[in-house]
């Protein structure tokens, strides 16, 4: 569901239409304008911008360690998003609602690079965190991903999953 800002913000609108781009088979372009923004938005800049930039350019990379080098940045900003910023972006937005995915797509990367120890802790939190997720069609996505993942741990399958973002399934 994407519902508009309290405030214009134009670095989400430009993260959003970058998405957009890859989403729509656009993954290379997508991935060249995602990485200007983190230029522009620099390591110590606005932590959501950065947490949401780096959540979604980890989708564009079919390689789990160059998705996981994002997916690590996303998790860092996510710890320094604060509440109150979280909802003057939107007032329904909670940061506590971030860490289910984030900690998925941790497992997820270092699950099929063959760092089990590393997944399994990422997936827990992931279990941990999901109780909070609403119940709608993207909590229900999300717990079935945060399933099918902890179940490629056990099975050390290092397979990437037809389900993940970006995925051709």
């Amino acid at each position: 569901m994407i519902t508009e800002p309290a405030t214009p913000d134009p670095t989400m609108e430009a993260i959003g239409d970058a998405v957009a781009e890859g989403q729509a088979g656009g993954a290379a372009a997508a991935r060249q304008k995602l990485l200007g923004l983190w230029s522009e938005i620099g390591v110590t800049g606005d932590a959501l911008h950065r947490c949401t930039l780096a959540h979604h350019l980890a989708d564009l990379y079919d390689d789990a360690a160059q998705a996981l080098t994002w997916d690590i940045r996303a998790l860092d900003a996510a710890d320094a998003v604060t509440e109150q910023r979280a909802q003057e972006h939107h007032a329904g937005l909670h940061i506590a609602g971030f860490y289910p995915s984030l900690h998925l797509n941790l497992a997820d990367n270092y699950r099929r690079l063959g760092s089990f120890e590393a997944a399994t802790e990422h997936i827990d939190a992931a279990e941990t965190c999901a109780p909070g997720l609403p119940r709608t069609p993207y909590g229900d996505l999300l717990r079935g991903a945060v399933r099918e993942v902890a179940e490629a741990i056990v099975r050390r399958d290092r397979s990437p999953r037809a389900s993940a973002p970006g995925s051709a399934a």
